[in-house]
C-alpha cells in the first residue's frame, strides 16, 4: 500500500529528479559538451551532451536535443549558417543573451536559447508546480492549468490594467514548449539475467496535449508562438512525461513556493538549485539515520555553477543559500567537513517532513 502524502507535501518524480541536476548543466559546467547540429535517418537535432564522471555514478551522461522535424533541407542549410554565428565564448563568460546576438533569425535565436537554458530554475519552478498541481488533481500524469495561476504562484505582478505583462506571458510559453519538445537521452541499467544491461531512455520533462485560448477569433500556433511572437495560450493541458505515479519511489517536498524574483536573472536563483540537488542525492543515495546527507563540496560547487576562481565568493554565495534552505526548514544544519580538494564533503541534517524518499513497496524494474 503506497503511503498517504501530507496535506502540505507532494511528490516529484523520482527519475526525473535523479537526472535533472545533469540535464540542467549550463555551458561553464565542465562536463558540457558544446552544442551540436547533428542529422540522421530520422531527421535533424540540435542537441548538446554532458558528460557522465567515471568517478561518481551519479554525474550520468544526458544529452538534451531538440528534433527539428518541421525543418526542410533549405530551413536546415540556413540553421548551419547561423549556427557558425553563434559565439559560445561569450555565451559562457557573459551570458547567453549576449553570445546570440549575431544570430539574426528569431527562430534560430530562440531555439538556441531553449536548448542553453534548460531547465534553469525559473523552468524547474513550473515543474515542480505542475507535480504540485498533479498531486492535488488526482488525475494521474495529466495536469490541466490556466497559465494565470501559474503565473500568479511564480510571484508575477499584473499590470495596472489587470493583464500580466507580455514579455512574461510570452517567457511562460516558451519555457513550457522548451520543456515540451527538448528530449532528454540518457541510459538505464536493466538486469538480464545474472548480467547487467542498459537502455536508452528518451523521454521529455511534459508533452503540451491541449491549449485552451478564452476569446475567438484568436489565431494561436503553439510553435509560432514560441518561435517568434509574444503569445501565450490562456490554459493548458499537459503529461507529464516521467510521472510514473503508485509504486515509484519519488521525492517528497514540501510546499513552500515557486516565487520568481521579477526580472532577476534566473541563473542566480541558488536557492532552487541547492534544493533540486539535495533532492537528487538522496535519491541517489538515501539518508544516513534518516537524516544525513553527506556531499562531496566540489560537486556541488558544480551543480551550484558555482565556477569561477573567486573562492570566497562561491564559499559566500553557498552558505547564504544554505541560509535560505534553513529558513524555509528544508535542512536543519551543514556543516563542512574536514579535507582537502576533491575530497572536501558537506554534511546536511536533512528535515525528513519537507524533504526525503517517499518510498513504495512496488519499485521501479529499472534504475538509471
Amino acid at each position: 500500500m503506497t503511503e498517504e502524502l501530507e496535506a502540505d507535501t507532494y511528490s516529484v518524480d523520482g527519475q526525473l529528479m535523479m537526472i535533472m541536476p545533469r540535464a540542467s548543466a549550463s555551458l561553464r559546467n565542465p562536463d558540457v559538451r558544446l552544442p551540436v547540429l547533428r542529422s540522421d535517418i530520422n531527421g535533424y537535432y540540435l542537441e548538446m551532451r554532458v558528460d557522465a564522471d567515471p568517478d561518481d555514478p551519479s554525474e550520468v551522461a544526458v544529452t538534451r536535443r531538440i528534433p527539428l522535424d518541421d525543418f526542410s533541407q533549405e530551413e536546415w542549410e540556413e540553421l548551419q549558417q547561423q549556427y557558425s554565428k553563434l559565439d559560445l565564448s561569450t555565451c559562457v563568460d557573459v551570458g547567453v543573451t549576449k553570445g546570440l546576438e549575431k544570430v539574426q533569425d528569431r527562430r534560430v535565436q530562440r531555439l538556441f536559447m531553449a536548448l542553453l537554458t534548460f531547465l534553469n530554475p525559473r523552468q524547474v519552478a513550473v515543474v515542480l508546480y505542475l507535480y504540485r498541481e498533479a498531486s492535488r488533481q488526482g488525475n494521474g500524469r495529466t495536469v490541466n492549468f490556466r497559465s494565470n495561476d501559474l503565473l500568479t504562484d511564480l510571484g508575477y505582478k499584473r499590470t495596472e490594467k489587470g493583464p500580466y505583462q507580455a514579455n512574461l506571458r510570452s517567457q511562460l510559453n516558451r519555457d513550457l514548449v522548451a520543456l515540451h519538445r527538448t528530449e532528454l537521452v540518457f541510459a538505464q541499467s536493466l538486469a538480464k539475467g545474472d548480467s547487467i544491461g542498459a537502455e536508452l531512455t528518451v523521454k521529455s520533462v511534459l508533452r503540451i496535449k491541449k491549449v485552451f485560448i478564452d476569446k475567438l477569433p484568436r489565431d494561436f500556433d503553439l510553435a509560432k508562438s514560441a518561435d517568434y511572437t509574444h503569445e501565450l495560450a490562456d490554459a493548458y493541458t499537459i503529461d507529464l512525461e516521467f510521472f510514473e505515479g503508485p509504486g515509484s519511489d519519488d521525492i517528497l517536498l514540501a510546499n513552500t513556493g515557486i516565487k520568481q524574483r521579477e526580472f532577476a536573472n534566473t541563473k542566480r536563483d541558488y536557492r532552487t538549485k541547492l534544493l533540486v540537488y539535495l533532492a537528487s542525492r538522496i535519491k541517489w543515495n538515501g539518508l544516513r539515520n534518516e537524516k544525513h546527507l553527506v556531499v562531496s563540496k566540489p560537486y556541488l560547487f558544480k551543480n551550484l555553477d558555482l565556477l569561477g576562481s573567486n573562492n570566497p565568493r562561491n564559499n559566500q554565495i553557498f552558505w547564504r543559500t544554505v541560509d535560505e534552505l534553513q529558513a524555509d526548514g528544508f535542512i536543519f544544519s551543514a556543516l563542512e567537513l574536514p579535507g582537502k580538494g576533491k575530497s572536501q564533503s558537506i554534511e546536511f541534517q536533512i528535515c525528513s517532513d519537507k524533504l526525503r524518499l517517499h518510498q513504495s513497496t512496488k519499485s521501479r524494474k529499472s534504475e538509471i
